[in-house]
C-alpha cells in the first residue's frame, strides 16, 4: 500500500510546482501599486482640482468634500522639516501656509473675508510640521525670517482678493528658484495688481510693498526698482509717481 501512494504524492507536489513555475512569469509581470505620491504632488493635484486658472479657490466644493484637505493637513502637521534639504524646507512652508489659509477658511466658510475671523492671522494657530503656529508666525519665522526672499511675497496667497493669484503648482524644492521667478513674472506683471497708467505717469502699487518695504529694501531695491527686474521689456519708468491702492479684502472665492 505504501509503495502505491508514494508515486501519487510525488505526482502532485510535481504538478503543484509546475503550477507555481508557470505563475511566476505572470506574478513578475503585474504591476506593484503606484506610491503614495509626495507632498508637493498631492498639493498641485488638489490645487488642478479646486482653484481656477485666476487664482480663486472653489471653498464652497471643498467644504461639501473635505475629507481630501484633512488628509493634505494632516501630511502638512505630521511633515519632518528637519529632515529636508534647505529648498525642500522653503517649499514646503510655501505649500503649508497657502495650504492652511484654505484650511482656516473652509472651517470658517460660508464667509465674506477672513477679516470676518477674529485673529485669523495673528491669534488663531494652525499645526504644521509638529508645531503649533499663527498664520503670521509661520510667515515671519519660518519663511521671511530665515530665507530674507522677497519673492515668497507673490507665493504667498492669503485668501483676499488682494493677494497674487494662487498658482495652480505647489512649489518643488529643486525647482524652487525658478518657480518663484516665474511667479514673481506672472504676479508684477498682472495689471490689476500692478496699475500702470502711463497717461498720468503714475503707478498704483500693493499695499504689500509698504507693508513689506524692509522686505524689499534687505534685496537692494523697492518698489518700481524691484517690480521692474521682472517686468520683461515693460518697464515702468523711474519718473512716474507711485501711490498704493487699498487692499481687496475679500475672499478669493470661485464665483458661484
Amino acid at each position: 500500500m505504501k509503495n502505491l501512494l508514494l508515486p501519487r504524492r510525488w505526482r502532485v507536489l510535481t504538478a503543484l510546482l509546475g503550477a507555481v513555475l508557470l505563475a511566476a512569469p505572470l506574478l513578475a509581470l503585474k504591476p506593484h501599486a503606484p506610491p503614495t505620491p509626495n507632498l508637493s504632488a498631492a498639493i498641485t493635484a488638489y490645487f488642478k482640482k479646486f482653484v481656477d486658472a485666476e487664482g480663486n479657490v472653489n471653498y464652497a466644493a471643498i467644504k461639501r468634500n473635505p475629507l481630501e484637505l484633512q488628509a493634505l493637513l494632516r501630511r502638512i502637521e505630521t511633515f519632518d522639516a528637519a529632515e529636508a534639504t534647505d529648498n525642500d524646507r522653503k517649499a514646503f512652508y510655501l505649500n503649508a501656509y497657502n495650504m492652511l489659509v484654505i484650511g482656516e477658511v473652509v472651517a470658517h466658510y460660508p464667509l465674506e473675508s477672513v477679516q470676518k475671523v477674529p485673529g485669523f492671522f495673528d491669534r488663531n494657530t494652525v499645526r504644521v510640521a509638529g508645531d503649533k503656529l499663527t498664520l503670521n508666525d509661520l510667515e515671519t519665522k519660518k519663511i521671511r525670517e530665515p530665507y530674507a526672499d522677497p519673492r515668497t511675497h507673490f507665493a504667498l496667497v492669503c485668501g483676499a482678493k488682494g493677494c497674487p493669484r494662487l498658482s495652480r503648482e505647489a512649489y518643488v524644492g529643486n525647482l524652487l528658484d525658478a518657480q518663484l521667478t516665474v511667479q514673481a513674472r506672472r504676479v508684477l506683471q498682472d495689471p490689476a495688481f500692478v496699475r500702470v497708467e502711463a497717461a498720468a505717469k503714475k503707478v498704483y502699487l500693493s499695499e504689500i510693498f509698504k507693508w513689506y518695504e524692509a522686505d524689499f529694501k534687505a534685496s537692494g531695491k523697492t518698489g518700481v526698482a524691484y517690480i521692474n527686474q521682472f517686468r520683461e521689456g515693460k518697464l515702468i519708468p523711474a519718473g512716474y509717481t507711485v501711490s498704493y491702492y487699498p487692499y481687496d479684502w475679500k475672499l478669493n472665492e470661485v464665483k458661484r
